[in-house]
């Protein structure tokens, strides 16, 4: 049995107050007894001009906004997962949009790039578009991370609408997926839950997903409604709207007894 923590924020482009907002955060899911916390995809910062990010790009292992993550993680004696944030590239217009994760004494141990670039556009009457190939790179790498409690397998928002992603991360090992994220409140209202427990279903694995949820600028709003699912869709906690946590505790057990009893996993035949 593992006690994690989904930690859902308001992000807006001031990046101090954020960081003391995610701190907060953290420290009330320390307080419930998390032994793993997920923060929200783009917590240091979201902006309506998105070369923003470009001001607080950090090299990988060092920088103001990673060593205050390591510092939390080893305070509270926890797992955490830093949804996503910049993290330098060759190309100075361009940044990997990377999910940090860290263990207990605070060493870095896993990050993942964004695959999946949201370039879309969510509602053409209202203009509301997206392009993030416009500032990020794409990630090119499935990565799967081992923990004391089990394995994950790491994915960030848009990534959720790409059920190949998640096979091959179970197929790697991964028993539990998180799926940091800040989804649009017009796609959330639709689409976020369904897809969330479809993807514990199809794959038998526990879901954390932590969002961003409210009016971050003046141009967005995301949906919010954070929450934890079991492997057989069942919501175990959540969130509607506002920063908060929620916690739940997980059987992990469950996952292989699920697989053994209902073993639609190894039924594949296409892909397999």
């Amino acid at each position: 049995m593992v006690r994690v923590a989904t930690i859902q924020m308001v992000s807006t482009a001031d990046v101090d107050a954020n960081l003391s907002q995610a701190k907060n955060l953290i420290q009330q899911a320390a307080d419930e007894g998390a032994e793993f916390a997920v923060l929200p995809e783009y917590f240091p910062l979201i902006s309506d001009d998105e070369t923003d990010k470009l001001n607080i790009v950090e090299d990988i292992g060092n920088g103001p906004i990673q060593n205050l993550l390591a510092e939390m993680a080893t305070q509270h004696g926890l797992w955490l997962m830093a949804g996503s944030m910049p993290i330098r590239t060759p190309d100075p217009q361009r940044v990997a949009s990377s999910c940090l994760l860290y263990n207990p004494t605070g060493e870095l141990s896993a990050r993942y790039d964004k695959i999946h670039m949201f370039d879309v556009c969510v509602n053409k009457e209202e203009g509301e578009a997206y392009n993030e190939s416009n500032t990020i790179i794409p990630g090119r790498e499935i990565v799967v991370a081992e923990t004391t409690f089990a394995t994950l397998g790491l994915s960030i928002c848009y990534d959720l609408r790409f059920p190949e992603l998640y096979r091959e991360l179970v197929s790697r090992g991964a028993t539990i997926i998180t799926v940091p994220s800040a989804f649009t409140y017009s796609t959330g209202k639709r689409h976020w839950e369904m897809l969330l427990c479809t993807r514990a279903v199809e794959n038998l694995c526990f879901v954390i997903a932590s969002g961003q949820g409210g009016q971050n600028t003046e141009k967005r709003r995301t949906w919010g409604h954070s929450m934890i699912i079991d492997p057989w869709g069942n919501i175990l906690s959540s969130l509607d709207e506002g920063p908060g946590v929620t916690c739940a505790d997980l059987d992990l057990a469950r996952v292989d007894e699920l697989r053994a009893s209902f073993p639609a996993l190894q039924h594949r035949v296409i892909g397999v």
